[in-house]
């Protein structure tokens, strides 16, 4: 099976490896993946933990402080696959960490890899099965661990079709921490061991208290105008936004609108279409660059940049979590609960289905179905105050009463113990 699997992943990585290069994706960090790792790495036996992107890498942060209590004298690794996840990353690593990409999963790259951080654990947040990786972890008897874990409904129908083979990797891990109890089945039923198998909540709802570091005085907001930031944004949800907003200026002249793309590279594109609906689009880094830049009347805010839709989240009277009207999946909408924000986002929440209807259930937040709804609701919130501030108490107050997986999953891992400080 496994020389099946070495196949089919050389297969895809000789398809792929020209448009990855047409895409311009290829960068220093590369070369990680290829194994190349620094001559004078000396790490002891650190704890590696590995965060997909941007997401995942957040969620890693609450653990690793956890994690740096329970091991004060372990250093850690931490690697992501996507650059943006690295940049996340860089900024919880302290200087005796080694941040990373995570090896292409070839037998002859993991191998080696592994043998030179010779880590005494490994830890995956959320989901991301690599079968050599998993498989050589194993053989070298270091406990692995999955924390966050989901299964969402399109990875369960994908699974469900290699059950057979994605079995003999499950029974390799050593603890699966998992969001619901709907997750833990799915994972008994791919071949997970029942007893290693745990529901400890979604730790995403852990948040520390906000950080809010960026400035945000550059967009000039005067007292009696109201912010409604878009974060998020995927292609298709621009004009719908830019759509409503154009209806939504001639009742309410002092509403000012920031878009913030989940890919600030977008920036560009973004522009454009805004300039086509008659605005004018003004980059967060033109602003910074220029102090005194005056703001013109009816601008559209660009936040072309990473890390810091935290600090306008904070400002905003109204937030849209974008990836939602579109086949996308949905983004985190926790970040500006916390901030007691009222939220909207659309129908296609399929990567956080548990957490979207817990808030719809709790009436924490509001489903908009498509650009009339929009419109309607963004209305109804500029218009009914009270309601909208009722709105993101719930929100806070839900993310409150759902705190504590991240404990909890360090708890569990300790019981590694033995094996980890060996």
């Amino acid at each position: 099976m496994s020389i099946i699997y070495n196949l089919i992943f050389t297969f895809i990585i000789v398809i792929y490896f020209p448009i990855y290069l047409c895409r311009r994706k290829f960068h220093q960090g590369f070369l990680l993946r290829l194994g190349i790792l620094p001559k004078n790495l000396e790490l002891g036996r650190p704890i590696w933990l590995h965060a997909v992107s941007v997401g995942e890498a957040m969620v890693a942060k609450n653990l690793l402080e956890e994690l740096r209590i329970i091991y004060p004298d372990k250093k850690f690794v931490l690697s992501t696959v996507t650059t943006t996840g690295n940049k996340i990353a860089r900024t919880i690593a302290q200087n005796s960490d080694f941040v990373t990409y995570l090896p292409l999963d070839f037998s002859f790259i993991v191998r080696s890899v592994i043998d030179r951080i010779n880590p005494s654990l490994f830890i995956l947040v959320e989901t991301e099965y690599w079968p050599n990786l998993i498989s050589y972890l194993y053989q070298k008897n270091i406990p692995i661990a999955v924390v966050n874990g989901r299964v969402s409904d399109q990875s369960f129908r994908g699974y469900a079709l290699i059950k057979i083979f994605l079995k003999s990797i499950l029974k390799k891990i050593d603890l699966f921490c998992v969001q619901t109890s709907r997750d833990a089945e799915r994972l008994i039923r791919l071949g997970a061991p029942k007893n290693r198998v745990q529901v400890t909540g979604n730790m995403k709802f852990d948040l520390k208290e906000q950080v809010l570091s960026f400035d945000v005085s550059g967009l000039q907001l005067k007292e009696e105008e109201q912010l409604l930031v878009c974060g998020s944004t995927h292609p298709g949800e621009e004009e719908i936004i830019l759509n409503v907003y154009d209806k939504l200026l001639k009742e309410f002249p002092n509403l000012r609108l920031l878009i913030a793309p989940r890919h600030p590279e977008r920036s560009e594109e973004i522009e454009r279409i805004t300039i086509r609906y008659g605005f004018n689009p003004l980059r967060i880094t033109q602003l910074n660059a220029s102090p005194g830049h005056q703001v013109t009347r009816s601008p559209v805010f660009i936040l072309d940049t990473i890390g810091q839709l935290l600090s306008f989240y904070s400002i905003a009277d109204i937030v849209f979590v974008g990836g939602s009207l579109t086949k996308t999946g949905g983004h985190n909408i926790l970040e500006p609960a916390a901030l007691s924000k009222p939220i909207l986002f659309g129908p296609q929440m399929f990567n956080f289905r548990d957490i979207a209807d817990l808030f719809l259930k709790e009436k924490a937040a509001l489903l908009i179905r498509n650009q009339k709804e929009f419109a309607e609701k963004i209305r109804y919130l500029l218009q009914n105050p009270s309601p909208a501030s009722l709105l993101g108490q719930r929100a806070k107050e839900l993310i409150q009463r759902n705190q504590g997986a991240t404990l909890r999953s360090a708890e569990l891992i300790k019981t590694l113990q033995k094996r980890i400080i060996a």
